[in-house]
């Protein structure tokens, strides 16, 4: 052993680890004294799904564009709908039972009112024998292709 017994002999000591501190006094103490000091700015990022909305580029999307009305059936369609059953010498009920819907949309569809349903328009052109779709609208029905 050593006879300087002023002298401390230090068995452990704890390693020095690095310190988080958010004040700017104690990066100052530390760089006073001597130490390494490295400062990084903490960024976060943010959730896409909670990100605050843009209302300027909604409100803009609002006023430009309208909402443009459904297509109705063209009057052509409801003319055509109106001679076919006059010639086979149908009421707009008749024709309505004919197709299992009610009178109203009969009525609608000859006077241009209806939104265009396929389903509809198909029975109405089998129980009419005529074309309501396509380019010759109002022209007789051809019988199934043959292939």
């Amino acid at each position: 052993m050593s006879d300087d017994w002023d002298s401390v002999t230090v068995i452990r000591k704890r390693a020095d680890h690095a310190k988080v501190t958010r004040s700017q006094s104690d990066i100052n103490a530390a760089r006073r004294v001597g130490a390494v000091v490295a400062t990084e700015k903490k960024t976060t990022t943010t959730n896409k799904g909670h990100a605050p909305t843009d209302h300027q580029r909604i409100a803009k999307l609002d006023r430009e564009n309208e909402v443009a009305p459904p297509p109705k059936v063209d009057m052509s369609v409801g003319r055509a709908i109106q001679q076919g059953r006059q010639a086979l010498g149908l009421t707009q009920k008749d024709l309505a039972q004919k197709i299992n819907e009610k009178p109203q949309v009969v009525n609608e569809y000859e006077a241009g009112r209806a939104i265009p349903n396929q389903q509809i328009l198909g029975k109405l052109e089998r129980a009419l024998g005529i074309k309501l779709r396509g380019k010759d609208i109002g022209s007789p029905l051809g019988g199934p292709k043959k292939g």
